[in-house]
């Protein structure tokens, strides 16, 4: 392990993927309740060009503070390299993986990038043995969003986007419509509501109609050739992925006492409309938990779950990732490998 400084992707102004710097950074150091994993592999997700951006999208009064140079990115697989003395669960060698500091790091602490990273023990979870850190790399914040969501909400902190707390709703024997079920949530969203018990309707592209398919789908939309929202009616639950003002296109696709859990609720104007139909519509913001990935680990090592790789590019190659992400869709998730 090197004395001083490791290997990171680093942010010195905001803006495209061009500002993305493969260069070297200090090597973090260790507090009480931290173990400080070598990372083998770094998923990829939206938060992290959220970030990159600075947070351009949002108001600037939602902006949060940000000090740059930033390390950015949330999740990781690795193997455990050093532990605080009052950890006693996590030991060297120790192969993990875990969501880093998130939410609470969303302003550029969680810095997953980089070849170490010192993560809470508390949300740091034994890697699946039967899946490599590429794959398992793929997993925390998609999966863990999805699971809150849907299945166990897991924590009582406040809802930063609605004064009442998240609620999932029972599945088995259910209709669940999943938009975006090709990307990142939304193919984890299929498997789970499958496992669960649901009939699953999967929108995405035509291109990703055997994937959805095989990964539980039992009926499949091509939105590119038609629009959802004017076929399909009576489901219980709208999981949509994808989010933001085009969520309240699926509010009548519901059967009055439905759901529509969109994933980005920033945007959405649908309020009234829902009230009228007798539709909850509810959100949350997806939390680090190394008990729920402990949980999901077992879900991922037995095969339930399984993690769909897009592509994967080197750590030093940080930036033809973003751009990947930029093109959109996606199938899966996008991973860096760092060693």
């Amino acid at each position: 392990m090197p004395t001083n400084t490791m290997k990171a992707i680093r942010l010195h102004a905001f803006g495209g993927p061009d500002v993305l710097r493969y260069e070297d950074a200090p090597l973090p150091g260790l507090k009480t309740g931290e173990v400080l994993i070598r990372v083998h592999a770094v998923g990829v997700n939206p938060p992290d060009w959220y970030l990159r951006e600075g947070y351009a999208s949002l108001p600037p009064e939602w902006r949060p503070p940000m000090s740059l140079p930033i390390i950015p990115g949330t999740d990781v697989s690795g193997v455990v390299a050093a532990v605080a003395d009052d950890v006693a669960n996590f030991a060297i060698g120790d192969e993990v993986y875990s969501m880093v500091r998130f939410p609470e790091g969303l302003a550029g602490d969680s810095k997953a990038y980089a070849e170490y990273v010192a993560v809470p023990a508390a949300e740091v979870a034994p890697k699946p043995a039967g899946i490599d850190h590429m794959h398992a790399a793929g997993a925390p914040m998609s999966l863990l969003t999805a699971w809150q969501f849907m299945i166990e909400l897991g924590h009582d902190a406040p809802n930063p986007l609605q004064p009442q707390a998240h609620q999932p709703v029972p599945l088995a024997g259910k209709t669940v419509l999943v938009n975006g079920a090709a990307g990142g949530v939304g193919h984890f969203a299929v498997q789970l509501a499958r496992w669960k018990g649901a009939r699953v309707i999967a929108v995405a592209s035509g291109r990703h109609e055997a994937f959805v398919r095989d990964l539980g789908a039992n009926e499949f939309i091509d939105y590119t050739k038609t629009a959802p929202e004017e076929v399909v009616r009576d489901v219980d639950l709208v999981v949509d992925a994808v989010g933001g003002p085009g969520a309240a296109r699926f509010l009548r696709t519901l059967k009055r006492g439905g759901a529509l859990f969109p994933i980005f609720p920033l945007g959405f104007g649908g309020a009234d409309e829902a009230g009228k139909l007798g539709v909850t519509v509810s959100a949350t913001q997806v939390r680090s938990s190394g008990a729920q990935l402990a949980e999901l680990g077992k879900l991922l090592d037995a095969g339930t779950v399984r993690v769909a790789v897009d592509s994967t590019f080197a750590l030093a190659d940080a930036r033809k990732a973003h751009e990947r992400a930029a093109h959109g869709h996606i199938q899966g998730k996008i991973v860096l490998t760092v060693c």
